[in-house]
């Protein structure tokens, strides 16, 4: 498995456990949720870059 697919489902996870337990999604949204979810998916972005950057060495 590659570790961009090893990024890619860690961060589905993470969606799932915001949606659930965080309350990410729901009517009542505020601010800081909102940084949370574009934080995460920063996450998500630098992952994938350095996880290709590291398969192409």
């Amino acid at each position: 498995m590659s570790r961009t697919s090893i990024v890619i489902i860690i961060y589905i996870l993470g969606l799932v456990f915001g949606a659930l337990f965080l309350d990410i999604w729901s009517a009542e949204t505020s601010i800081l949720k909102g940084l949370l979810g574009l934080g995460w998916t920063a996450l998500l972005l630098i992952g994938i870059f350095f996880s290709d950057k590291h398969e192409k060495k």
